[in-house]
């Protein structure tokens, strides 16, 4: 088993990925040059080859009160466009309220240069999502 997350973003997407046995999650990559889904869509699809992946954990931006928003049905619309493409994985949703944030101090932390920060942040959020996910499912086994 192997995970990807996505944080799909009008401009940005960040791909983050977990090792095959789901212990670590790393940033994989921001896309940027694609405005596209159709280019997006065959970007994760070279990733899902490259790397074996069988689950797709998608992060959804709710509004902080958790209500649907614009941004939510984009992102509903991309999830579909997913399933279709990638029917025979798993695709999940994570909310993914208050990742941006999270990533903003983690690159404090991590001194990233102001240069790199939008290309690191997507990554970054991509992270938190796959690791929230994952956290939140070994809670619901032990």
């Amino acid at each position: 088993m192997r995970r990807m997350s996505i944080d799909y973003g009008d401009v940005r997407t960040g791909i983050a990925l977990a090792d095959p046995l789901g212990i670590t999650v790393y940033g994989l990559e921001t896309i940027t040059d694609y405005k596209n889904d159709k280019k997006i869509l065959k970007r994760v699809e070279e990733i899902v080859e490259e790397y074996g992946v069988t689950d797709i954990v998608l992060g959804m931006p709710y509004n902080e009160n958790g209500t649907s928003g614009e941004r939510v049905e984009k992102t509903l619309a991309f999830k579909h466009k997913l399933k279709c493409k990638f029917n025979k994985l798993n695709i999940y949703e994570q909310d993914e309220r208050y990742t941006s944030l999270w990533a903003e101090e983690e690159m404090i932390h991590l001194n990233v240069k102001k240069k790199n920060k939008k290309k690191v942040i997507d990554q970054l959020a991509a992270v938190n999502i796959l690791k929230t996910f994952n956290d939140n499912e070994k809670n619901r086994i032990d």
